[in-house]
């Protein structure tokens, strides 16, 4: 910078303070006590400041920090919490609060980070990124279909079965069925001798023969792998959301 603009700030800061951090003579000019004073100070507040930015740089290439994440239950036991493991090794210096259930969560009232739930998003103020797709599949024990005969069609799941319904955790009503009989899609609203609204109970109430249940294909593979469900419909894709509020962590 030129003299005249280093002279100007100084005598301007000078005023500021009310102090002389400058002795200037014709011949030179010499640091003051006040001056050496204020120089030493300040330049630990510079480096504080530039501690504090590379922090925040640091944050970004290294996240740390307190996450409270909401999910639901069958997502929480199927696939987040078995990679959780590597996740913190990754980012060890990330400490977590899972928050498991099926019902719907005040981001700003409840205090939490991040949502992770399917279906549409109810509300547009929130973040969201769709984070993969998950397909349904539909199905029932093999004793269960034994006894009452597999449909043969989606509506004969009105007429001739017992369905185990899910029920929505906040309003207790019926999530209707959506099934696929080439080339409409069908959504049949059914009654149901059990109702459930809890994922995970929802399922082990198929898997133990209490009738024909829609639910995620991830949830149900190992059981239809071993040959415990038996899927009776065209599976289908639905999309996954996850709901993000912005936070400091």
């Amino acid at each position: 910078m030129p003299k005249a603009t280093v002279s100007k700030l100084v005598q301007t800061l000078e005023a500021h303070l009310g102090v002389q951090l400058l002795q200037r003579t014709t011949r030179r000019v010499a640091v003051t006590p006040d001056g050496a004073a204020y120089y030493e100070q300040g330049a630990r507040v510079v480096k504080e400041l530039e501690d504090i930015d590379a922090s925040f740089s640091a944050v970004r290439q290294r996240p740390r920090g307190h996450l409270r994440v909401d999910l639901g239950s069958s997502v929480a036991s199927r696939l987040l919490v078995p990679a959780l493991p590597g996740f913190l090794a990754h980012y060890p210096e990330i400490r977590m609060d899972l928050g498991v259930s099926d019902r719907d969560v005040d981001l700003i009232g409840d205090n939490v980070d991040c949502v992770i739930r399917g279906g549409a998003l109810a509300d547009t103020g929130l973040v969201a990124r769709t984070i993969g797709r998950a397909a349904w599949t539909t199905c029932a024990t093999p004793a269960y279909l034994e006894r009452m005969g597999a449909p043969k069609r989606p509506q004969d799941l009105e007429t001739d079965h017992r369905v185990v319904n899910y029920l929505s955790s906040r309003t207790g009503r019926v999530l209707p069925m959506r099934l696929l009989d080439k080339p409409k899609a069908l959504e049949l609203d059914m009654r149901h001798v059990v109702g459930v609204n809890e994922s995970n109970a929802h399922f082990a109430a198929g898997l133990a023969g209490l009738g024909v249940i829609q639910t995620f294909y991830f949830l149900a593979r190992p059981a239809v792998d071993r040959g415990e469900l038996v899927p009776v419909s065209n599976r289908s894709p639905t999309r996954c959301t996850s709901r993000i509020r912005r936070t400091g962590t």
